[in-house]
């Protein structure tokens, strides 16, 4: 039987592997905790962000609301989900886009408070004209409910104008018989579906004012 002398190997003693699996292991467990934390962060800043966002909407549309305090006791428009809404019965006749007399006094009403709200508001009105879903009448200008919506938003955003308020800061959008407020069943449905609702949108490089949209023919 021979016998290693000098050169013979010797094992790396188990307290040495352990402690380099435990070195490891804790490298690995400061990366996990480390990650974790950062996600936490991130998600906490996200939800702050997210809170802040839902109270600056709920000031505008408070502010609009307050702003709007006087039409509305009077019942003549609705504020509903920060939209103004306004019956399109009391704006216009049926299947017409001239204003009735009473609609250009419900738009007075609307001028000095919706003027103090984008004084104090970086903001545009978006105007947008709605219908019923019943096909235009044989012999109408208008081909269909599209066109019809549009010239009533842009009758309503023009009147607007020109009653004082900025045309750089509004503008019209037509929605025709979609997006109806509900369900068109029988005729009181569908007179709930004619409008014109006015809504705030934020003001940016897309506006009405760099598009050339708007007011302008």
């Amino acid at each position: 039987m021979e016998h290693l002398e000098g050169g013979e190997q010797q094992s790396t003693p188990i307290w040495a592997i352990f402690s380099d699996l435990m070195a490891a292991l804790v490298g690995i467990l400061v990366l996990i905790l480390v990650w974790v934390i950062g996600v936490q962060l991130e998600l906490s800043q996200s939800l702050a962000e997210e809170i802040a966002k839902r109270e600056s909407e709920e000031q505008r549309r408070m502010a609009l609301e307050q702003a709007l305090e006087d039409p509305l006791t009077k019942g003549l428009v609705t504020f509903r989900d920060g939209r103004i809404g306004i019956s399109g019965n009391v704006l216009f006749e049926l299947n017409s886009d001239q204003l009735q007399a009473e609609g250009v006094e419900v738009l007075e009403t609307l001028v000095t408070p919706l003027d103090a709200y984008l004084t104090q508001h970086d903001e545009m009105l978006m105007i947008s004209g709605f219908t019923d879903d019943l096909p235009m009448h044989s012999g109408n200008r208008y081909q269909d409910n599209w066109g019809l919506s549009a010239q009533r938003a842009l009758t309503v955003t023009r009147t607007l104008v020109e009653q004082g308020l900025p045309k750089d800061r509004v503008f019209a959008a037509a929605f025709g018989p979609h997006h109806p407020a509900v369900p068109n069943v029988d005729a009181e449905s569908r007179a709930q579906n004619r409008r014109v609702e006015i809504s705030t949108v934020p003001r940016g490089p897309g506006s009405a004012s760099d598009t050339g949209s708007g007011v302008e023919n």
